[in-house]
């Protein structure tokens, strides 16, 4: 028991020596005001419409109408390329540490560093698109009237905001947003674990053209895409919606293209465990490659 709770310190050791490296670090400012910037121009569109018909939003709809959108997990999720650029972090304290623990815990320092890097992340999306509209929301648990402005009027489709009906109809907004923050939290922590996976399998440059590759795939395997490219009928725009629906990841994270009750799409259920599958596999996968990972040092500098 004792060498189980030395490996779990030496783990948690390591994601907290990556953590020092945040300090005053200007590309970890930089990522997340860019984050902040990003939440504020994609949530904007909702705060001006509440202004415009002078109405109220609650405060969980601009995260909601704005991270229910594939595009936009998409760029929020890009953003982390910038986050990770150094991942793993090989400094000159690296070598002590290897010196200390096996490889399997540094790279379990590593993941963990990552998965909580990526939460904070997505909780300060989540929080910076409440500060946007809250002089202009409240908290009760309802929908408010410019939801129902967007989803039954068609408005929100015209602005490019999806508030949809069926997500007005089988959810209430706290719950609709933990769902929506669960998905992006789930997407985002798979590509930041598909990007540590390929730097130590093959390099850095592995790394990046992986989750371009991710990213692409996510974005060709769109539905609206496919019906405009193919000019697909009603019937097989339909079937081709719930195969991307299943086989495309940024299909998976976005919160409607799911089974409400009265389609073929995935359950939200089923998503989840989906993804909790790609972790699992991604974790061993780095655990893998890690026994091949060739250190490199010159003194104390890493190269």
């Amino acid at each position: 028991m004792s060498e189980i709770s030395k490996e779990i310190r030496q783990i948690f050791s390591t994601a907290g020596y990556n953590f020092r490296q945040w300090h005053k670090n200007p590309r970890i400012i930089i990522t997340f005001l860019l984050a902040f910037i990003l939440c504020f121009l994609l949530s904007d569109k909702a705060v001006a419409f509440a202004k415009a018909h002078d109405t109220t939003l609650q405060i969980m709809e601009p995260f909601i109408w704005t991270f229910g959108d594939s595009n936009s997990i998409l760029l929020s999720s890009l953003l982390l390329l910038l986050l990770f650029a150094d991942l793993p972090y090989l400094s000159a304290g690296t070598p002590f540490y290897l010196m200390r623990m096996k490889r399997r815990t540094w790279v379990l320092g590593q993941l963990l560093y990552t998965a909580v890097s990526v939460s904070i992340y997505m909780i300060f999306i989540f929080l910076s698109t409440a500060l946007v509209c809250m002089t202009q929301a409240f908290p009760a648990n309802m929908w408010s009237r410019t939801a129902a402005i967007l989803g039954y009027s068609g408005e929100g489709e015209a602005i490019a905001l999806p508030a949809l009906v069926k997500t007005l109809e089988m959810s209430h907004p706290y719950e609709c947003a933990a769902s929506i923050f669960l998905l992006m939290l789930l997407y985002a922590l798979v590509m930041a674990f598909l990007l540590l996976f390929f730097r130590i399998w093959k390099g850095h440059t592995a790394g990046i053209v992986s989750v371009f590759a991710f990213t692409v795939f996510g974005f060709l395997l769109n539905p609206e895409n496919l019906k405009n490219l193919f000019h697909l009928p009603a019937e097989l725009a339909y079937k081709a919606r719930v195969w991307v629906g299943w086989l495309s990841p940024l299909n998976q994270a976005t919160y409607h293209m799911h089974n409400f009750g009265y389609d073929l799409l995935p359950r939200l259920w089923q998503t989840y465990l989906l993804f909790s599958g790609l972790l699992l596999m991604l974790l061993i996968c780095n655990l893998l490659a890690v026994r091949h990972y060739n250190f490199h040092f010159r003194g104390t500098e890493v190269l």
